[in-house]
């Protein structure tokens, strides 16, 4: 069996990558989607091929022997992006971790490397593999060298694969002629010359006619047509430059020993450790598990009997200690703890000890406050302890929510991203040690020490990691929000899990048959309007309806078809009334597939509750998120939308609900934080603020102002919020750009230190790195350095918005543990069940109304002390939608 080397032009590929991938940072803000998309392109083409050797090319940023003949060759080129440019040290620290041999030579291009160790490959009987997205490598396509040329998007990749025999029927010349070729056209991206006049397909059927530069140069009288017969006789000489620049080498001074560029042992610990540095999670299975244990086997305990675990918790000191609760699909298989001098110890549930008697023996470790307790992420061990011990545990330090304070952008926060963020140090991940599935069975699978260095290894880093955040805490002064807002939002979240909130079934069986019906009605309608029935799912079928069958313009082709997105078909609503019923159609639709079937999936049969999580770690602007189900995303635009908060409930008739939100908490944040006199007098003397703005831009009496007027303001005014532009808002109340431009500048020349705060907010950010909100949540602002135009408008859109949505989430989370405190402190028998995002849901005793009412609103309303006061509506209602 013949040999393969495979040889990878190392810039055009990372280059190829990093424009082929969305930017990705890890947790230490430092660019990866380059590295990554490399890697991806790497690994999907050694799977393919299977060479035996491998090679990596590179240029050196040194002129080459062609700058030397030619000042102005690639003088044209943009240099490379500073995100890219960064990540090149860390694509090649990569590949030599990986043992994959790097070549780089003073005054050639990496072409030439190519093509010489190509040629030196096939000498010594080596079938080479050229992979570049660079067609200039085409020259070097023989019957036994190929030349793949990788195309990325969307972070996937498909490649062109050629031989000598592709190249000709692909463009008509064989390898060698397509250096003639070029010379004739030229080269905008190298900035070689050609020949004036020339372009590709008369530089094809000159070459295909004369076979080379020189034979039509000879000829060149005969050329067609005329002007090119004209200018290569004129530009001979430029064009033998041409060809000269276009011709890669093929026998440059380098040593090329085969044994260097064997593959072997590339998922090494070293490499894997980078991986885990650079956080590409998705290439972790490439490691096989035994390889990637850098932390060997501690001497920790293991308790496995009812009397060890009863001597072991009353001899344990009564100090900080991190512990792990091991669960998995609900079943609790253990306790590790770890503190500084007793080292770590693993309690195992099993048939000699039950998770009964392990619970009784351990509730005063978890209920005594002189026991410090560090953990990770506790909400669920509160639901757990309670679930076993029937009381709340004290907790002090919750590593997931300080890492999330710290990080808030990161996409994970398991133990082993806190070893990587806050170590310095390398642990496998739960996947990798469990699979994928992290179940039960897995997890006993493992031997009992596997077991034991597996969990307390998780206690262990959560200690250590503890002292480096609390440092870091410090020095950000984030101390206030960690500890006052964030660790007693822990409870509340709990609490609001546990108790879930009410569904009226029948209610809700009602509310799907109704979309069920009207889903019918307007599908017939549908089908008559477009004269036969079709699938209304079927992008690919709508595509055809509207835009060959019925002629609507404006659509744009795509490989799969026509694209029916909601935005293509929004402005397209009033060229045929088709449109407007398919809106409507997907409208229904989702409300029925999301909602109504979604809910009734998610009900608890026994209770008829519905049991959401409220995610403390997800959001960059500290807003808390609901899952499983998201109630926080129940459509309010659409009547029908509305209306499904009819379905929720109280729990008895003894009961109603009491909603309160806060009126335009951004938009007053805002008024506090510019400091804007006009803004900040409306709110105080209790203005219409969008009627107000609508009087100022408009420039209209303020009694005056027309509904229109009033609804234009408004979207302007937290248009301001999100950093809209121009186009947006043109496009959001129908008008003009240039009539958007003159309604925004009108607004800055109103409300001139709004203007101001947003400018210098922007600007204190690109050189910090960060925003910040009024309780110093921060969040890292990469994308201000970014040469990539639509990426620095996104970092700066975010950099206005974030500290006014941070710290409007700061503020209704002080509101939270405020309500959720007097309630439990007064003993009252309401509880607080929802938040969605400036919204407050209580669940309230009849009796007990007035009192909580006032506590709510007071509570709100008091949550922070800005130059502005903070408004409370609070309602009542016997469902969710009446409440409202």
């Amino acid at each position: 069996m013949t040999e393969k080397i495979m040889l990878i032009d190392g810039n055009s590929i990372v280059n190829r990558a990093f424009y082929g991938v969305p930017l990705l940072t890890n947790s230490e803000g430092r660019y990866t989607n380059g590295v990554y998309g490399f890697l991806n392109i790497l690994f999907k083409l050694m799977d393919e091929e299977k060479p035996d050797y491998l090679a990596v090319a590179f240029d050196l940023h040194a002129p080459t022997f062609r700058h030397k003949e030619f000042d102005g060759y690639k003088g044209t080129r943009k240099g490379m992006p500073g995100e890219l440019r960064e990540q090149m040290p860390l694509l090649k620290e990569m590949l030599q971790a990986m043992n994959i041999q790097i070549y780089e030579v003073e005054g050639y291009e990496a072409d030439d490397i190519l093509g010489t160790l190509s040629a030196v490959a096939e000498e010594q009987g080596i079938l080479p593999v050229v992979v570049s997205g660079d067609r200039d490598l085409l020259q070097l396509a023989s019957e036994t060298l190929k030349v793949r040329i990788p195309k990325t998007k969307g972070g996937k990749t498909e490649t062109e694969d050629y031989f000598a025999k592709d190249v000709i029927e692909k463009y008509g010349v064989t390898p060698l002629e397509f250096i003639d070729v070029k010379a004739l056209m030229g080269d905008p991206s190298d900035n070689i010359p050609g020949v004036p006049g020339i372009g590709e397909k008369t530089a094809v059927k000159i070459i295909q006619s004369y076979h080379d530069l020189e034979n039509a140069i000879a000829h060149c009288a005969e050329v067609k047509p005329k002007k090119a017969s004209e200018n290569l006789g004129e530009f001979q000489e430029q064009a033998r430059l041409s060809k000269f620049l276009a011709t890669i080498v093929r026998d440059m001074p380098i040593s090329f020993e085969k044994e260097e560029t064997i593959i072997q042992d590339l998922f090494n610990p070293t490499a894997y450790n980078l991986v885990k540095r650079l956080e590409l999670k998705s290439m972790y299975d490439r490691f096989e598990k035994e390889e990637v244990h850098t932390e060997p086997m501690q001497d920790y305990c293991g308790i496995y009997t009812l009397d060890e675990a009863k001597a072991f918790f009353s001899e344990l000191e009564k100090k900080e200690t991190a512990y792990i609760l091991y669960s998995d699909e609900g079943v609790c298989h253990g306790i590790a703890l770890y503190q500084e001098d007793l080292g770590g110890c693993w309690v195992e549930i099993g048939e000699s000890l039950t998770a009964e008697k392990l619970f009784d023996t351990a509730t005063p470790f978890f209920t005594d406050k002189e026991f410090v307790k560090i953990g990770h992420d506790m909400k669920k061990d509160v639901k757990l302890l309670r679930s076993y011990i029937g009381k709340t545990p004290e907790i002090s330090f919750d590593t997931a929510i300080a890492a999330y304070i710290l990080n808030p952008t990161s996409s994970s926060y398991e133990y082993d991203d806190l070893a990587r963020t806050f170590l310095n140090q390398v642990y496998p991940a739960a996947e990798e040690v469990l699979g994928k599935g992290r179940n039960k069975k897995a997890f006993l699978e493992l031997s009992k020490e596997e077991r034991r260095n597996f969990v307390v290894s998780q206690a262990k880093v959560t200690f250590e990691a503890k002292k480096v955040m609390v440092e870091q805490l410090q020095e950000n002064g984030q101390n206030q929000l960690f500890y006052e807002i964030e660790m007693p939002l822990i409870y509340v979240l709990a609490d609001m899990e546990e108790y879930g909130i009410k569904v009226d079934k029948n209610a809700l069986l009602q509310y799907q048959k109704n979309l069920e019906e009207s889903i019918d009605v307007i599908t017939k309608e549908i089908y008559a309007l477009s004269g036969e029935e079709f699938n209304l799912n079927s992008p690919k079928q709508l595509g055809i309806i509207l835009f060959e069958k019925l002629g609507l313009k404006g659509g744009k082709k795509t490989k799969t078809g026509y694209s029916t997105a909601a935005d293509v078909l929004e402005k397209l609503k009033y060229e045929h009334p088709m449109v407007e019923k398919i809106l409507y159609y997907r409208q229904l639709a989702k409300l029925k597939s999301t909602y109504a079937d979604g809910l009734l999936a998610v009900m608890d049969e026994k209770t008829e509750k519905i049991y959401s999580t409220f995610n403390q770690t997800i959001t960059a602007t500290g807003r808390i998120s609901s899952t499983e189900p998201n109630l926080q995303n129940i459509p309010v635009r659409l009547e029908l939308g509305r209306e499904l908060r009819k379905i929720f409930i109280p729990e008895s008739r003894e009961y109603c609900f009491l909603d309160a939100d806060y009126s335009q908490i951004e938009l007053r944040v805002l008024a506090h934080i510019a400091n804007d006199e006009t803004l900040v007098n409306a709110f105080c003397n209790n203005q219409d603020i969008h009627s107000l703005t609508a009087s100022q831009v408009f420039h209209v009496p303020f009694d005056e102002v027309t509904p229109l007027q009033r609804s234009n303001a408004k979207a302007v005014n937290f248009g301001i919020v999100y950093g809209i532009g121009s186009f947006s808002l043109s496009q959001d109340l129908g008008i003009t750009r240039k009539e958007a431009e003159q309604y925004i500048s009108a607004y800055f020349a109103k409300y001139p230190n709004i203007k101001k705060y947003l400018d210098e907010t922007i600007a204190e950010a690109t050189e910090k790195g960060y925003v910040s909100t009024l309780w110093q949540r921060r969040r890292a602002m990469p994308e201000l350095q970014s040469k990539n135009f639509i990426q620095r408008s996104f970092g700066e859109r975010v950099a206005m918005n974030m500290p006014i949505q941070g710290s409007a989430a700061d503020i209704i989370k002080i509101a939270m543990v405020r309500v959720h405190r007097a309630l439990k402190e007064g003993g009252y028998r309401s509880r607080l069940i929802l938040q969605v995002h400036d919204e407050l849901l209580i669940e309230t005793h009849l009796e007990e109304k007035e009192a909580v009412a006032k506590i709510l609103k007071e509570n709100m309303e008091q949550a922070a002390q800005l130059s502005v006061p903070l408004d409370v509506d609070v309602h009542e209602g016997n469902s969710w939608f009446e409440a409202k």
